[in-house]
């Protein structure tokens, strides 16, 4: 179908600018934390904010004040999920996963490949984006809590405190 009505639109219009403004009065008061992508559930939220919202603007059965309602609750959950992350002994690693360093040295770490389900195409691939060619001048490759892959040349190793598992103190 492509067009039902006049009043329809109207309220496409008038929903859909009440609505995004909701969301980001919402995003304001919660801070910078709230769409970051560091870690799973910050993904999750993410797409379900922009599920809401499309979900407000175009289903009728749901009202502007439900969608602001659940995108409410879903910035209060993330916000207590960071906090117990960031504040409570222990909720970090309950929140988040470890990152992984895939390879070291120059070396690919085939059983880390596996358990993280990541190809050795994809680990070439990060290296060559950071501007590498060589995987012998790459001292890590590491699969970060939010699936990113984070490259550290050789020439950038310092003492290696930043890596997982780096002893306390480098």
């Amino acid at each position: 179908m492509w067009f039902d009505s006049w009043s329809q639109v109207l309220r496409v219009v008038l929903v859909g600018a009440a609505a995004y403004g909701g969301l980001v009065l919402l995003l304001r008061v919660s801070g910078k934390r709230t769409l970051a992508k560091l870690n799973a559930y910050d993904l999750v939220v993410t797409v379900a904010l922009g599920s809401i919202l499309a979900t407000v603007l175009l289903n009728t059965a749901v009202s502007w004040s439900e969608g602001l309602t659940a995108m409410a609750v879903l910035v209060v959950l993330q916000l207590v999920v960071a906090a117990i992350a960031a504040w409570v002994p222990g909720g970090h690693a309950l929140a988040t996963a470890r990152p992984t360093v895939l390879l070291r040295d120059g070396q690919v770490d085939e059983s880390a490949l596996r358990r993280s389900r990541v190809a050795r195409q994809e680990v070439s691939q990060a290296v060559r984006s950071s501007g590498q060619g060589d995987l012998s001048a790459v001292a890590a490759v590491v699969l970060e809590t939010d699936g990113t892959l984070s490259v550290v040349p050789a020439s950038a190793i310092g003492d290696g405190s930043a890596l997982p598992d780096a002893p306390a103190g480098g």
